[in-house]
This record gives C-alpha cells, sequence and structure tokens, in this order.
C-alpha cells in the first residue's frame, strides 16, 4: 500500500454498521468500508490507538494522535511557575487546540516566533499590551500575536491602519531638518490629515483603513518644500510663479493641492492656485478577454474557489479589491429561490447562476488558509491569515494576477460594460458607487438614455453571467 492510501485507511471514519459507534472503517478493504475492526474480527495494530483520547488514528508522538499532542504541547507552552495556564490566556489555549489543521499548529509552535512571543507571555516576560508589540525587534510576528489576542479578547481592539500611519508621520517628520518646515508639516499631518483620516475611519468602520491618500499628500508637502529650500525660498515667499515652476516638474506636482489650500486658509502663505489633475482613465481589458476570464471563474473547479468568487465580483460588478474583501457573510443572503448579495449600502442584487452556487460554496467549505489560532468562525467572506480580519486587497490583487487578471483594467471594463447598458441613478445603487462617479463613467461609455428600458438592461445582465 503506498503512503497516501495508507494515511487515507487510517482516517477512514464512519459510523459503523455493526456496532454503530463512530469507528474506523477497516471492512470492506478499500473506500467502501463499513464495519470497524471489532465487528468485522480484524486485529489492530499496536499504536494505532490513542493513549489520551482512545481515538483509532495515526500516532504522532508517544501513543498519542495529533490532536492530543497539540493540547499536550500547548498546555506546556503557556504554562505559568505554578503549572497552571494564565486565566487570560485560556482562550488562546482553547484557540490553537481547536486548529482546524493540527498539524499546521503543531508546527506553528515548534517553528514560529509567534508562538515563542506567546510563551514569554505566559512565563511574565513580556507584557501583553499593544506597546511592547509596538516596541518588538521582531514586528511581523508580533502583529500576528496581536491579531490572535484581539480576537480572543485578551487585547483591546484598536486601529492598526492609523497607527501605521502615525508612525510613518512620526518618522517622516525626523528626517526633516529645517524646524520650521517640520512645524509646518507637523501642524498640516495633525490639524488637516490625521484628523480627516480618523474621522473617516470613525464613520466608515471596517477591517481596513485607506491611508494611501494621507502619505501621497504630506509626501508632496515635503516634496515642495525641498523644492522650495534648493531655491532659497520659503513657503511664506513663494508666488504663484513658484508654484506653476513647480507644476511643471511633472504630474505628481499636483499632489501639493490639497497642502497649499490647507496652508492658505491658515495664513501660512498666499492664497495660491493648484488647477484639479486631469484624471486618467487607464487600460481597460478588451471584452472578449473579460468574458473569457469570466467564463474560466465560473466553469473552471480546478481555480481555488476563494479566486473564482472574487474575480467574478471584480469583472461582473465592478467591485474594488478593498470592498470585495470587506465584504461578510451576512451580505451574502441564500433562499431556495435565490441567492441575493449586498455591496455596501446597496440593496441586494440577485446573484444568477452559477454564481449563486459559488457563493454558497465559498460560504460553506472551511478555508484551509485561516491561521492558527482564529476564532472558531469568521464574519468574513474572504476570511484572511490574521486573526479576525479578511484578506487584504493587496494579496488579493497577487491572487488574481496569478491567474491573469488585471485587478485595475478588469474593473475599468465591467464600469464601461455596466455604464453602457445602465443609466447613472441605477449604476450608483446597483454597485454602491458615488452619484458623480457613476455619471463620469457614463458619459464615457456614451451612454443614451433616449432608448433605455429598464427591464431590457436588467435581463441582459443575468444572461452575461450564464
Amino acid at each position: 500500500m503506498c503512503e497516501p492510501c495508507y494515511r487515507a485507511a487510517l482516517h477512514r471514519r464512519g459510523v459503523c454498521t455493526g456496532c454503530g459507534q463512530p469507528r474506523r472503517l477497516v471492512d470492506p478493504a478499500g473506500p467502501e468500508a463499513t464495519r470497524c475492526a471489532d465487528c468485522a474480527g480484524v486485529a489492530v495494530p499496536g499504536g494505532h490507538v490513542c493513549g489520551d483520547c482512545g481515538v483509532e488514528d495515526r500516532m504522532f508522538e508517544r501513543g498519542r494522535c495529533a490532536r492530543c499532542a497539540l493540547a499536550r504541547r500547548t498546555h506546556e507552552l503557556l504554562t505559568d511557575e505554578h503549572g497552571d495556564v494564565p486565566a487570560a490566556l485560556a482562550p488562546i489555549a482553547t484557540a490553537v487546540v481547536a486548529a482546524p489543521q493540527p498539524y499546521s499548529a503543531l508546527n506553528w509552535l515548534r517553528d514560529s516566533a509567534g508562538a515563542a512571543l506567546l510563551a514569554d507571555i505566559a512565563a511574565g516576560r513580556l507584557a501583553a499590551t499593544h506597546e511592547a508589540f509596538d516596541a518588538h525587534p521582531r514586528p511581523r510576528a508580533a502583529d500576528y500575536l496581536r491579531r490572535m489576542l484581539t480576537a480572543h479578547g485578551v487585547l483591546a481592539e484598536r486601529n492598526e491602519d492609523l497607527i501605521r500611519v502615525e508612525r510613518w508621520v512620526a518618522e517622516l517628520l525626523a528626517r526633516i531638518d529645517r524646524p520650521s518646515d517640520r512645524r509646518l508639516v507637523t501642524a498640516y499631518a495633525t490639524w488637516r490629515v490625521l484628523r480627516r483620516l480618523r474621522n473617516r475611519a470613525g464613520r466608515n468602520p471596517g477591517p481596513w483603513t485607506p491611508t494611501r491618500h494621507a502619505k501621497t499628500h504630506l509626501s508632496a508637502a515635503v516634496a515642495l518644500l525641498d523644492w522650495l529650500t534648493e531655491r532659497d525660498l520659503t513657503l511664506t515667499d513663494a508666488g504663484q510663479a513658484d508654484i506653476d515652476t513647480w507644476l511643471a516638474t511633472g504630474p505628481t506636482a499636483y499632489l501639493v493641492r490639497d497642502f497649499l489650500v490647507w496652508a492658505g486658509e491658515h495664513g501660512h502663505c498666499q492664497p495660491l492656485t493648484v488647477p484639479t489633475a486631469s484624471r486618467r482613465s487607464g487600460t481597460a481589458l478588451e471584452p472578449d478577454i473579460r468574458w473569457q476570464l469570466l467564463a474560466r471563474l465560473l466553469h473552471d473547479d480546478t481555480i481555488d474557489l476563494t479566486d473564482r468568487v472574487a474575480g467574478c465580483l471584480l469583472l461582473a460588478y465592478a467591485q474594488q479589491l478593498s470592498r470585495i474583501t470587506a465584504l461578510t457573510v451576512e451580505d451574502v443572503t441564500r433562499s431556495p429561490r435565490a441567492t441575493t448579495i449586498r455591496f455596501g449600502a446597496a440593496d441586494p442584487i440577485t446573484a444568477p447562476q452559477p454564481l449563486g452556487a459559488l457563493l454558497g460554496a465559498l460560504i460553506d467549505t472551511p478555508r484551509s488558509h485561516v491561521g492558527v489560532g482564529a476564532p472558531a468562525t469568521s464574519p468574513w467572506l474572504f476570511p484572511g491569515h490574521l486573526r479576525g480580519r479578511p484578506l487584504s486587497p493587496a494579496h488579493l490583487g497577487i491572487r488574481l494576477r496569478r491567474l491573469g487578471i488585471p485587478a485595475m483594467a478588469g474593473r475599468r471594463a465591467a464600469l464601461l460594460h455596466l455604464a453602457a447598458a445602465l443609466p447613472a441613478a441605477v449604476l450608483a445603487d446597483l454597485l454602491n458607487l458615488s452619484v458623480g462617479t457613476a455619471v463620469g463613467w457614463v458619459n464615457n461609455a456614451g451612454g443614451d438614455w433616449n432608448r433605455y428600458d429598464a427591464a431590457l438592461a436588467h435581463e441582459a445582465m443575468t444572461d452575461s453571467m450564464e
């Protein structure tokens, strides 16, 4: 018998037709086995019964199955000087022992830096605080463990995206060697950029807080001040001609608009004008390529279910990666008649088949990529590796690119297709877009609503998914 078949035989379990007990089924030999060893009169080889739980399984160590070995090692890792697991870490111990893949959890306990940090906390060598994790020399391991402790209530929840931006801002300010410019950028960061970012995060609670614009605006402000210094100028001395010269240095120069508006409002410079940079539409997938990719995602069972559903939401409904990863299981409603999905505050959309079946399968199929110590259930439609967090948009983009699906070009193609078939008001409600964004895409697509028929558009949308 080869190794894979031997493993399969050891793990084949079910209710024995002879005694009615959940046992390892060995008779008749092969995948059609229905009786346990006792009922079949087959001798069980020595070392095939766990000495701790009595389960018939392949032993992992010293007469213990992998699950019992995991429980023993977890207890040894988390016990204090009195031989007890601290009460605060009891939920962590339970979560590690209940890991869906005990072998993966055993490897994590043996090799990961996060498990070593967990042992330090149990032994009192490391405080279970955000400040201790922030200062730890192993930031990735500390962040992984932080998520685990937060998910199980050991640590209070906090917005890690905001914390990272605040840390980035502190490093940026430390690199400015001119005291006057440092004070100016500090005020701009504190009272404009970070304040706006915190307000936005408070209004839109979710798994991710967008931070790119904050970094972009601050970097642009520092670049402008450096450029003025090279010309022996300060922001107070700069005139409109100087700013026009700066804008001629490249398209990214227009990013200082927010900084100069704020500086002018607070008297740090004279009123200066920076026109809004024209938007670049970018490239879009060819319609035929988009439909080919959609057909492959809908019907190719060899593709990971996560990638199939996420790719369909991108190519069919033009959803941003950040919105796809923020979807929860509650956003999908299943009934015998139909499966619906809701994007943000928009009304639910009926998902045509086979996409509806894929959404149901995604919810019902356990995801093996959920890491050690994760809660038993995840609220996210696309759970990630970090505790209590979904997949990151960046990682989802990498997964889709491996399938030949460029996120930006695919989303533009979907938006152009939908904008050509739907009026702006319907498009905004359907995809949870702002009215201005929907109008812009309708104009780009050349929509003509003199001949619009809502029923026809809905029928075309349904037919395109089949």
